[in-house]
């Protein structure tokens, strides 16, 4: 098959390398999906860059957890009437050294979920990694139905599955962007949005929040922790699975006296059954027309260090992916 692989860490350019490698066999209760497209996400390229001293898990990693494509073979203890059956994958990369960067991925079987005929490669490709760490953000403590949300980084990949999950669950969403020229970019049938370069972000969020909103979902704690206080309802919860400052700051007490709880997330390691049910949720929503995604650039598999460059640089609105070629 062909495929992209590093043997070493560092520089995209330097230690991705595209060519042919044996085709995987799903040992028992595996499938193999035929790749059609691959999603690139910021964990990606950063377990490539060795980031925060992390080594070579295995001696080749061929990188990407996230995919679209259709089962072609199956393992013993499979059924069988899988085989050409639509799925996106996700988790393919996660404690396993061969992603989804190739013609062919190999899986649990439960980690290829079957995608719905009207929705697309690119949608199903985009579902893996953001839209489980957004379900987790959302639903890790309980229903949101008539709950206030707020959203921070409404326009990345987590934030903004978050917002339409949140909305499709009932809740009242209002979402943060980072400059006011980019409010256009929201949709407002799914969320209040505020800029947060305005002179008070925290009195245009209690405007639709006077009580104070009861979930935060923060891709940026060390930012963030000061206006999140400010907003925050009794007994609220921040759900923070990103921050900039690795030895993050915040107003302990006022945020104890206020009950708040803060969830640290990290999506390799939810609970099993939380991620079924986050699969289950996300083809629910996104066959319903609840949930799409903005694809930003595609690549093809010969530029895929372009691609894990366009990662790194911060992506832009819209998520990277590359093609694989049949």
């Amino acid at each position: 098959m062909l495929a992209s692989w590093y043997d070493d860490q560092g520089p995209a350019a330097d230690v991705l390398h595209v060519g042919e490698l044996p085709d995987p066999i799903p040992a028992p209760g595996e499938v193999r999906v035929r790749v059609t497209v691959s999603g690139v996400n910021p964990g990606d390229t950063k377990k490539r860059r060795g980031w925060l001293g992390s080594s070579m898990p295995y001696p080749r990693v061929i990188p990407h957890s996230d995919a679209a494509g259709a089962i072609d073979a199956v393992g013993a203890g499979v059924d069988a009437r899988r085989i050409g059956q639509r799925v996106w994958v996700h988790g393919a990369q996660s404690y396993r050294p061969f992603g989804t960067a190739a013609q062919y991925t190999v899986v649990p079987d439960h980690q290829a979920v079957p995608l719905p005929d009207h929705l697309s490669d690119e949608l199903g490709a985009s579902l893996g990694i953001p839209g489980i760490t957004a379900h987790r953000t959302v639903f890790a403590d309980g229903p949101v139905d008539g709950q206030l949300v707020l959203v921070h980084g409404v326009l990345g990949g987590v934030g903004s599955l978050a917002a339409q999950l949140a909305h499709w669950a009932g809740a009242t969403v209002i979402a943060t962007v980072r400059r006011t020229k980019d409010l256009d970019h929201v949709d407002p049938a799914v969320a209040h949005a505020i800029a947060l370069d305005t002179d008070d972000p925290a009195a245009a969020i209690r405007a639709y929040a006077p009580r104070g909103v009861d979930r935060i979902i923060e891709v940026a704690l060390s930012d963030n922790a000061d206006l999140d206080n400010a907003v925050a309802a009794n007994n609220a919860v921040i759900a923070a699975y990103a921050t900039r400052t690795d030895r993050t700051e915040i107003p302990f007490w006022p945020l104890l006296f206020n009950n708040v709880t803060l969830r640290l997330l990290g999506s390799d390691d939810f609970p099993a059954e939380a991620k079924r049910q986050a699969a289950r949720d996300l083809t629910s929503a996104a066959a319903v027309g609840a949930l799409t995604v903005a694809v930003g650039d595609r690549y093809p598999l010969d530029d895929i260090a372009k691609a894990h460059d366009h990662v790194d640089a911060g992506g832009g609105h819209g998520r990277i992916l590359v093609t694989i070629p049949r």
